[in-house]
């Protein structure tokens, strides 16, 4: 079957949001993979650290490890929402959500670990104290404040890199990013028209964007391991 055919097909099945995360959440971080399949692996040494903090380090290197902090922040918080008490009593859409935003995360936090190679940081230490893992709410909203964050995040940082095969990755990872932001306000919301409010679309019609030093300030309320972004290019 031709691509063409493909992208045609499954157009105009009936997706519901549940398939429609799987699909778009592996599509996408399969082009973003096999796109960097054609590159070697990052070679560099890892940032030196020089104080109590954990060095993201300069230029992309850094804006990459930016990222993946960011991502093992989430899929931490994922891996702990699927084995909490809300889950277990959840009904099997919001299951099925979660889970798949859960394994997308968990797929983005590898991509960026293996891209970075001996470049990467450490594994971070989340600090989940205020989340209650056993209520929807809590769960839920902190999913959307994460998600909604991740999104603000990419599109500052974007800017920020120099190399068009990393702008190209990250522009793919972020769809898939503000999909999972969509899909928690529908499950907040359902049947409203709250995927996308004035906290995340500005008048203009664009995405909320936030520089790194903005983003670590609200991360690192759920973080142990301390960041030190000062060498991020601004």
């Amino acid at each position: 079957m031709k691509s063409t055919d493909l992208l045609a097909e499954t157009a105009n099945k009936a997706v519901s949001r549940r398939n429609f995360l799987a699909y778009s959440g592996t599509a996408a971080l399969g082009l973003v993979i096999l796109s960097s399949c054609k590159k070697k692996t990052t070679t560099v040494d890892p940032p030196v650290t020089t104080d109590d903090r954990v060095n993201l380090g300069s230029g992309d290197t850094g804006i990459l490890n930016y990222a993946y902090a960011l991502e093992q922040l989430e899929a931490a918080f994922y891996t702990k929402v699927v084995a909490g008490g809300y889950f277990g009593t959840a009904n099997v859409e919001e299951k099925k959500i979660l889970q798949d935003i859960k394994d997308h995360e968990v797929a983005h936090r590898d991509f960026f670990k293996k891209a970075l190679g001996t470049g990467a940081i450490q594994d971070l230490e989340v600090n989940f104290d205020n989340i209650d893992f056993g209520k929807r709410e809590s769960v839920l909203m902190t999913a959307m404040a994460f998600e909604d964050l991740g999104v603000s995040a990419y599109n500052g940082a974007g800017g920020l890199l120099q190399n068009g095969d990393f702008l190209l990755a990250a522009g793919k990872i972020v769809s898939v990013e503000a999909r999972h932001a969509a899909a928690i306000r529908s499950l907040l919301s359902p049947k409203s028209a709250s995927f996308a409010g004035d906290d995340t679309v500005d008048a203009n019609g664009l995405d909320v964007m936030r520089k790194p030093a903005d983003v670590l300030m609200i991360a690192k309320d759920y973080l142990k391991t301390k960041l030190n972004g000062d060498n991020l290019p601004k």
